[in-house]
Formats: structure tokens, C-alpha cells, sequence
């Protein structure tokens, strides 16, 4: 078997707008929300699990409120990119061209493809690129 990403847990002050807010970018749909994760499918075998609880595992704290922020980057169609960049603006929301200028308002042409750039809730940056990266 390949190995393949199952889930990552983003920390979030309020899961539900969180995923809420994520799940309207990319254009999916949220599931019920049912115990500690609100969830998103983002395809038949990835989920984006939002969670707004403290957790101690094994002394390895983690706490949302930290404010710490994750970096998460998707590679999408070129048609996926477009909706996404329009509801990005639609919400009126700061996007730019790379980690340290996502309020530049441009789309990188880099890796031979288009990047954006944007910051949600909670600080957590999100990549969106047409081309897989290379590293």
C-alpha cells in the first residue's frame, strides 16, 4: 500500500466557523459535526479535522488557543484555483504571492504554475498551486 495522508488536525479558536470558512474557499462541504473535530473531506481519502479543544498526548501539549500558526498547501485543477481565488476575493479577503507577501494582491507564476498565498482564521496560512511542488 502507498502511503497517503489520512488527516491533520488544525488547531482553531471556534472549529465549526473555521471549517466552515475552509469548506466555502474550496468549494466542499462540511460534515456533521460530531465530537471533537469538525470535519471537511477534501478528497476520497484526506480529511481537514478542526479542533478547538486543548489536548495533552503524552506530553506533547497542544493548545488552540496558542495562536501558533501551520502552514498548508494544496495542489488543485487550474478551475479549482480560479474558484478558489474568486471566493478568496469575493469574501474581500488579503491574498498575495508568496508566504511572506499574502497581501500583495499578485499570483506567483512560479514552479510553472500559479500560487496563491492567504491567511484564515487563526493565522494559519494556506498555499493554493496549480503544479505540485518540488520539494
Amino acid at each position: 500500500m502507498a502511503i497517503r495522508l489520512d488527516h491533520t488536525i488544525v488547531p482553531a479558536k471556534d472549529k465549526v466557523a473555521a471549517a466552515q470558512l475552509f469548506a466555502e474557499l474550496f468549494g466542499l462541504k462540511m460534515k456533521p459535526v460530531q465530537g471533537r473535530f469538525a470535519q471537511v473531506p477534501v478528497n476520497e481519502s484526506l480529511t481537514i479535522d478542526f479542533a478547538d479543544e486543548a489536548e495533552d498526548w503524552d506530553n506533547i501539549p497542544w493548545d488552540p488557543n496558542k495562536s501558533e500558526s501551520h502552514h498548508y498547501a494544496f495542489c488543485v485543477s487550474d478551475g479549482e484555483f480560479e474558484g478558489i481565488l474568486g471566493r478568496v476575493k469575493g469574501r474581500g479577503m488579503a491574498y498575495g504571492s508568496g508566504p511572506r507577501s499574502h497581501h500583495d494582491g499578485q499570483v506567483s507564476d512560479r514552479r510553472g504554475g500559479r500560487t496563491i498565498y492567504f491567511e484564515v482564521m487563526d493565522g494559519h496560512l494556506l498555499e493554493v498551486m496549480t503544479v505540485p511542488s518540488s520539494t
